[in-house]
């Protein structure tokens, strides 16, 4: 199947799940959320229900409760929105491709199987095939995140695999530090797209040949992330590095405090105004009342704020 709509280009944020204290779903957020992303960071393409935003974390129905209103609220305000459909269970994965289908999404992603692990490449493909049946209308992106799902297959290998089998396989959505595959993944398979998803490596991406970028820092740094683009598009390359350095500064802070998805959760908060909520167990913040000021501070002594 050859699509012919819009190719994703710039970035994708990789949105994160609003919920309430009690860690339910927050609904009502989700409009102003996606409004702060178009108006404020510049951001037009969302990438729901995946490891930002908790998936794995979530029921069927909370995810698909969650795809419908992301596409209500995206309309006129978002360019694409791809919904993740990965599961352990191969029934649930399609159930929740079929449902985003249905609602009007742009694409559709899974990552593999991360318990029962896919016994060898041919497995996995055949498993993302039926995947991708489920919503044969729909571009689908394999989501590679090696470190998480322990599934590490070269991707150079895997999308000649998957371009003969899937019909709808559109590209990847790459989230590994393995520049080297992905950029024989660019030249090799030039007519789909490679989405790099590893935001501190950015800049040695768009030197490797990268047009788009899924990432959760596109949530709140994503104007940011756009001047870095900009600037290397014009070819000012010193004003890109100078960009790139100043997110790995930030974000190695944040490392070095210990701190992870729940953390960059709460700094969304703080950063966008609009509260995200807790991270829902097994994951909960470390991020104290008073880690806020030291967060706005750093924010604000890199000129992120």
């Amino acid at each position: 199947m050859a699509f012919t709509g819009r190719r994703i280009k710039g970035l994708v944020a990789a949105t994160f799940t609003p919920m309430t204290s009690r860690s339910d779903i927050n609904l009502p957020v989700i409009q102003k959320y996606v409004e702060y992303l178009a108006d404020e960071q510049n951001v037009r393409n969302i990438f729901v229900n995946g490891t930002t935003g908790e998936g794995m974390s979530l029921s069927v129905q909370e995810r698909k409760t969650l795809t419908e209103e992301w596409i209500k609220y995206s309309r006129g305000k978002m360019d694409n929105v791809i919904v993740h459909v990965g599961c352990l269970s191969l029934a649930d994965s399609k159930d929740l491709a079929a449902h985003a289908s249905s609602c009007g999404a742009d694409g559709i992603s899974a990552i593999a199987p991360s318990f029962l692990k896919p016994s060898n490449p041919d497995a996995l493909v055949m498993h993302l095939k039926e995947v991708a049946a489920a919503a044969s209308n729909l571009p689908f992106y394999y989501y590679h995140i090696p470190n998480l799902t322990g599934v590490k297959y070269q991707m150079y290998d895997l999308m000649g695999k998957m371009q003969k089998h899937i019909p709808s396989f559109r590209g990847v959505k790459f989230t590994d530090v393995n520049l080297m595959d992905y950029s024989l993944c660019l030249h090799e398979y030039k007519t789909f797209e490679v989405l790099y998803g590893v935001d501190e490596q950015l800049l040695g991406a768009l030197a490797c040949g990268a047009h788009g970028a899924v990432g959760s820092t596109y949530n709140y740094l994503g104007s940011t992330t756009n001047k870095m683009l900009s600037a290397f598009e014009k070819g000012d390359l010193h004003k890109a590095q100078e960009i790139q350095n100043t997110v790995q500064k930030f974000l190695l802070f944040v490392f070095d405090m210990g701190w992870g998805l729940p953390e960059f959760k709460d700094i969304m908060s703080l950063y966008s105004g609009i509260d995200m909520g807790p991270a829902r167990l097994p994951l909960r913040s470390s991020l104290q009342s008073e880690h806020h000021n030291t967060v706005k501070s750093e924010l604000k002594r890199m000129d992120l704020l």
